[in-house]
């Protein structure tokens, strides 16, 4: 734990005053573990720096500081872990804007897909289940349409949605939607400092979005997956009568940066919330490493300290309680044993250069921090999607998260039907062409896919989308049921339930349906037109293995047997 003195402590006679007279960055600043905090305040000060705002959780510090030198000058100091720009000062092109950052093209390699025509209004489809759901083929997967018989959610369990931010207008949201406890912890950011456009037009004033708005349209969609309400309308969620809240680390444009990502963990910690889905990574570094050699020396400061902060974060998540959820990536390779990072820094584009990744010294986070549930990504035929990650050091479990190449020789092959549809915003869909003023669905928005389904009040819109990012919010749902069956009143959160994540964790890798590599173990993507590097090689047996980890996640299973393990 971080100590806080009541004086200031000198600073080593290293760290230089700086005038002011330059330009301005925003840093995180991360204390040394024992450091008293005013001796960290006093060091930033020493450097030129002022402080802005602090996260006692973990020890970080939010400052403005010179954009040159700052972060050497304070690293200096006894009390400083390290530093990392808030975000890299750099050049995004406008083509960049509004794209998830999590390899996005994953995401929407299938626009254009041929498409069977959803229906606009049709009756309630079996009791429990939505009228849209017939396209769920993910929810039958983890049998959530049948778990919801014996457990649908309960409304005590809170969910963390860390993303791009959540719809809590979308008709199969607003049901289950937390205003009160939703916060946003990021500020829009119209343009680079070039002036291109980044996140775009700040919408409201003094561009911090309300905790009910998303115009990313990511954070919405996995929102619905976890826990769209059973209503009778559109579609439903794995755990459909669960809460959930808002709790917004991304940008509008798809880029996670630290310091949001850790307000929003020990934020989400501090409520009492049960289970957090982590369906992306902290750019701008794909892979941090404590020492790359290709690296310069404020790089590898700043993925020191990105590293350090996000594990003290997800260490005070998980000791308050918090069961964690994360995406296991899109990136095509064993995490045990990863490529050239050629992809890294993200964040301004065309700054990015390959480096040689150690797998002992490097991590992609969130998903290989401390005591993450990693989980890789599925076609509907539960192969393993072709650009999703993998591998026996990091898999937990595997869920549902599309593959659109699925079902080669089939009528399926290529086809938006092989992905995982959801909520998708009205304000989104417009602003990607979607759908036009009047709520009707574009040509270019059948092509994609994207359905409408509306009662004699209000319209619903839905999309498909594929990635690991899909596969998660499965598996989050599922924690949330386990919870809602087997938790217990929180007497620190009145009026919530409570449950230790690693008891979550071992209902789900217990109840799981036990999957066994593919013969033969290596599977080539060749022939649904990918290159010869997302060739992957599955190891291990049936209990446990690279591609499925310890199973895929199974909703009755869990709600039916999870007392077994307990």
């Amino acid at each position: 734990m971080l100590a806080v003195a009541s004086a200031v402590v000198v600073l080593v006679a290293t760290v230089q005053p700086v005038s002011a007279q330059q330009q301005d960055a925003d840093y995180t600043v991360l204390v040394e573990t024992g450091a008293p905090l005013p001796a960290a305040r006093a060091a930033v000060e020493a450097a030129g720096g002022r402080v802005t705002a602090e996260n006692a959780a973990v020890g970080t510090l939010t400052v403005t500081a010179p954009a040159t030198g700052f972060v050497r000058r304070v690293t200096a100091a006894d009390a400083v872990f390290g530093a990392a720009p808030v975000r890299p000062i750099g050049h995004t092109p406008r083509s960049a804007n509004r794209q998830v950052r999590e390899q996005h093209e994953v995401e929407t390699e299938h626009v254009g897909a041929n498409t069977r025509p959803a229906p606009e209004s049709r009756p309630r489809a079996a009791a429990g289940l939505d009228p849209l759901d017939d396209a769920l083929w993910g929810l039958r997967l983890v049998r959530s349409d049948i778990a919801r018989a014996r457990q649908a959610g309960d409304r005590r369990v809170h969910v963390g949605v860390l993303d791009t931010g959540v719809d809590g207008t979308h008709p199969d949201i607003a049901p289950n939607f937390n205003r009160e406890l939703s916060r946003n912890f990021t500020i829009d950011i119209p343009n680079d400092p070039n002036g291109d456009e980044l996140d775009g037009p700040c919408e409201f004033r003094g561009c911090v979005d309300p905790a009910d708005r998303d115009d990313g349209g990511h954070g919405t969609h996995v929102a619905g997956t976890i826990g769209a309400a059973a209503n009778g309308f559109g579609v439903s969620g794995v755990a459909p009568n669960v809460s959930l809240v808002n709790i917004r680390g991304g940008q509008d444009s798809g880029y996670f940066f630290l310091q949001p990502v850790v307000d929003a963990l020990t934020y989400g910690a501090d409520i009492g919330l049960d289970v957090i889905n982590m369906s992306f990574y902290v750019d701008p570094w794909y892979m941090n490493c404590t020492a790359n050699p290709a690296d310069g020396t404020e790089a590898q400061i700043a993925q020191r300290t990105t590293i350090t902060a996000v594990q003290r974060a997800l260490d005070y998540a998980h000791r308050k309680g918090v069961t964690l959820i994360g995406a296991g990536g899109n990136n095509h390779e064993d995490l045990g044993n990863p490529r050239t990072d050629a992809a890294s820094p993200n964040y301004p584009p065309g700054a990015s250069y390959p480096r040689a990744i150690d797998n002992a010294t490097c991590l992609n986070l969130p998903t290989e921090g401390n005591h993450v549930i990693s989980v890789s990504a599925l076609g509907p035929s539960t192969a393993k999607a072709d650009y999703a990650n993998y591998g026996t050091e990091q898999t937990v479990l595997s869920a549902p998260g599309g593959y659109f190449r699925d079902g080669l020789g089939t009528d399926w092959y290529r086809t938006n039907e092989n992905l995982i549809r959801s909520a998708y915003p009205r304000n989104v869909a417009v602003a990607a062409g979607d759908v036009d003023a009047d709520g009707a669905i574009t040509p270019q928005g059948l092509a994609a896919g994207v359905a409408r389904y509306c009662d004699a009040t209000t319209c619903g819109f839905y999309r498909y989308l594929q990635g690991s990012s899909m596969a998660a919010p499965h598996a989050t749902g599922v924690a949330a049921l386990v919870v809602s069956q087997y938790g217990k009143k929180d007497r620190a959160h009145p009026g919530t339930l409570t449950m230790s994540p690693d008891r979550v964790q071992a209902v789900l890798v217990n109840t799981a349906t036990p999957r066994a590599c593919p013969e033969p173990r290596t599977v080539s993507y060749e022939d649904v037109g990918r290159p010869a590097e997302f060739t992957a090689t599955c190891v291990g047996d049936t209990r446990f293995n690279g591609f499925y980890g310890y199973g895929i996640v199974d909703a009755y299973g869990a709600v039916t047997r999870g007392g077994d393990f307990l």
